[in-house]
């Protein structure tokens, strides 16, 4: 029976010996956990740049619009040669793409109106998008999310022309984000001039184009792209210089095409969105005046 009794002692000496050992292994396993100084994960607060606080202000909090500006290759074509812009370019071009577009449309449609209705992303790049076919692509409207913008570092706020030419990017891509979100009747509009609709638009002078009823070469390339061609020649010109246009083409057939494509743009606007577009026209051009005076 001693010797039971001793068996099981020295048992129970070795099993709380054991528990000993590891009750040591896991508390300096503890201590060694709590004693890494870091992790691979940066869980500070980010610092803003003075230009990152202008945009959280203008574009993130005003219009619920985020400014992509800094290299991202998950959201650019990388079988193309594209980069950022330069960081000093940024603000400027924001500054005016806020007044001629998003203050227009805002002060027409209504402080929300562009919050509601509008891509989630503006993304910013440096230089000039070449087609294959050698025409430049100058902008994109990605599934009503995102607008991409090139040639930001080609702006130049005191020249016209170059304004309003980077600026008919923004006006094109934006009609095309409200017609995805209200679609026009294609149909009705495609009537108009049904024959001349070609995948070699780029063949075709900008004056050849109004002579057959268009409003510029690429609103040949479908009837999508002609509505938002409209739009856009709308709102790059004042009513004046708009109506100029369509009174210096001699086909009076053309201008009657282009007439009536004018009244179905003015409809849906009015219908679809509560907007007289000829107002934002006005606004538009005011907006782009004011810009070019500063």
């Amino acid at each position: 029976m001693n010797n039971i009794n001793n068996k099981y002692r020295r048992l129970g000496n070795t099993c709380v010996y054991i528990v000993a050992v590891i009750a040591i292994v896991i508390l300096s396993s503890c201590k060694q956990e709590d004693s890494f100084e870091g992790s691979d994960l940066d869980t500070s607060t980010p610092k803003l740049t003075a230009l990152d606080t202008y945009i959280r202000t203008n574009y993130v909090s005003k219009y619920n619009i985020e400014v992509l500006y800094r290299w991202n290759e998950n959201v650019v074509d990388n079988n193309r040669f594209l980069f950022p812009p330069i960081e000093e370019s940024v603000q400027p071009v924001l500054e005016v793409v806020e007044k001629i577009w998003l203050d227009s449309y805002a002060e027409v449609g209504g402080a929300d109106f562009v919050k509601l209705v509008a891509p989630r992303q503006l993304l910013l790049v440096g230089g000039r998008n070449f087609n294959r076919s050698g025409t430049i692509l100058l902008g994109l409207a990605e599934g009503g999310k995102r607008i991409t913008l090139f040639e930001t570092d080609l702006v130049d706020v005191s020249d016209r022309a170059n304004i309003t030419r980077f600026l008919s990017t923004i006006q094109h891509e934006y009609c095309h984000i409200l017609n995805q979100t209200i679609p026009f009747d294609e149909e009705g509009y495609g009537k108009i001039t049904p024959s001349e609709y070609t995948a070699q638009w780029f063949n075709t002078s900008i004056a050849g184009a109004r002579e057959l009823g268009f409003i510029s070469d690429y609103s040949r390339s479908s009837v999508v792209e002609d509505f938002a061609e409209m739009v856009n020649f709308m709102l790059i010109n004042s009513n004046e210089e708009f109506n100029a246009i369509i009174d210096g083409i001699s086909n009076e057939e053309a201008r009657e095409s282009i007439r009536s494509k004018e009244a179905i743009v003015a409809d849906y606007f009015d219908k679809q969105w509560d907007i007289d577009i000829y107002e934002l026209q006005e606004v538009t051009a005011r907006n782009t005046q004011e810009v070019i005076n500063n």
